[in-house]
């Protein structure tokens, strides 16, 4: 891998620190004011830090190439720094566009075919870094009975607490599904609740 994060500490400490105390700072700081708006969140998006960070994440969770074609080891052989720096320089000066996603048919288990974006690396790690700042404010929010799509957090943990449930009394599971969930959410909706 080309490059290293530098620290952007005067004491140098290492990058994935600061991301981490940055994290526990806002998860702390939702909690204690459960109603507080928080400000210049954006600042934080675009730190060296957060987006080598965000790059770490991206690169090991692999994936493919988005439409521009890149692959992880395209980027590298790139400079990850040097796509780093200037993903953070188009963010600052608001010059950041995402690219359109790749769309790709991927087969469901009933037959059907559920359709799939496929974003590009240097937009992966620019939601990955808006994540990882949104995330701990959040997480301060949800119930601790909550288990879906957070970290730290499993179906084996959701099932435990299903199990502890019928130990203390508990007869009824009710278990739903919303077809089509994540395809029929109202984005204008959902942006207006966490502006």
């Amino acid at each position: 891998m080309t490059g290293t994060a530098r620290s952007n500490s005067p004491d140098g400490t290492p990058p994935i620190d600061n991301v981490r105390r940055l994290q526990r700072k806002l998860w702390a700081a939702a909690k204690q004011s459960p109603k507080r708006r928080f400000h210049a969140l954006f600042d934080r998006v675009h730190r060296a830090d957060v987006l080598w960070a965000a790059w770490k994440r991206v690169r090991a969770n692999r994936g493919a190439a988005g439409v521009d074609r890149l692959s992880l080891e395209q980027v590298e052989e790139y400079g990850v720094d040097r796509i780093l720096r200037e993903l953070s320089r188009d963010l600052c000066e608001g010059r950041y566009r995402p690219a359109p996603a790749r769309r790709v048919e991927i087969p469901k288990s009933d037959g059907g075919r559920r359709p799939l974006g496929i974003p590009t690396v240097r937009d992966r790690v620019a939601q990955q870094a808006t994540k990882m700042v949104l995330e701990p404010i959040f997480e301060a929010d949800f119930l601790p009975v909550s288990y879906g799509f957070r970290p730290r957090r499993s179906a084996t943990q959701a099932m435990e607490q299903v199990r502890i449930g019928f130990i203390k009394g508990a007869t009824h599971v009710a278990e739903f599904d919303i077809a089509d969930f994540f395809g029929s959410i109202d984005h204008d909706r959902l942006v207006g609740m966490v502006e």
